[in-house]
């Protein structure tokens, strides 16, 4: 399967790459996330919950995050697992391009799927991880949104955290990550 797609965020790129190294945001955007983990500062673990049409499960799994080039793009390769629901491997690339105040971010996911996920067909699959995207940004951006007086450095936990910019995809996942456990 393979998901592209272009989202507008209005907020400045620096902002953008910041809070998707934020773990603590990304927790909160990514629909039916139980947990995030930092393994180390390119390499993350995840639970989260989710339905695909009948199918409801419950999938761990771990991404790791390469190329980085902050605060422009990165690659994200990962692997899910949600027991009998079935297994996915991804690979993500992203990319953010400053639009004046916002940022197009650029995202290219190719997901391979396996077990009761492949059986229920990719049109399903691919119709679910664009629902949970659109959730995603949709929570993101309201949560990244710049007021009056914030900086990137103002995010919850920016001064203190190492680098974690993999998740956008969001992260992307909600389809970069949701398409690990779920697809993504």
């Amino acid at each position: 399967m393979e998901l592209k797609d272009v989202i507008r965020i209005d907020a400045p790129r620096a902002r953008v790459f910041a809070a998707l190294n934020d773990v603590e945001i990304l927790r909160q955007a990514i629909p039916g996330c139980e947990e995030l983990v930092a393994v180390s500062a390119t390499e993350f673990s995840a639970t989260v919950s989710s339905r695909i049409g009948p199918l409801a499960a419950r999938f761990k799994g771990q991404v790791n995050l390469s190329d980085i080039v902050a605060p422009e793009s990165y690659t994200l390769t990962g692997e899910g697992k949600g027991g009998p629901a079935g297994h996915a491997r991804i690979r993500s690339q992203v990319r953010l391009v400053e639009d004046g105040d916002a940022t197009m971010l650029h995202y290219d996911v190719r997901a391979d799927i396996g077990g009761k996920l492949a059986q229920l067909g990719g049109s399903l699959v691919e119709k679910t991880s664009r629902k949970l995207a659109a959730e995603f940004f949709r929570s993101f951006e309201q949560l990244v949104a710049p007021t009056a007086a914030a900086e990137p450095a103002a995010l919850p936990g920016a001064a203190t955290r190492a680098p974690r910019g993999w998740w956008l995809a969001a992260a992307i996942v909600a389809v970069a990550i949701l398409l690990a456990w779920l697809a993504w």
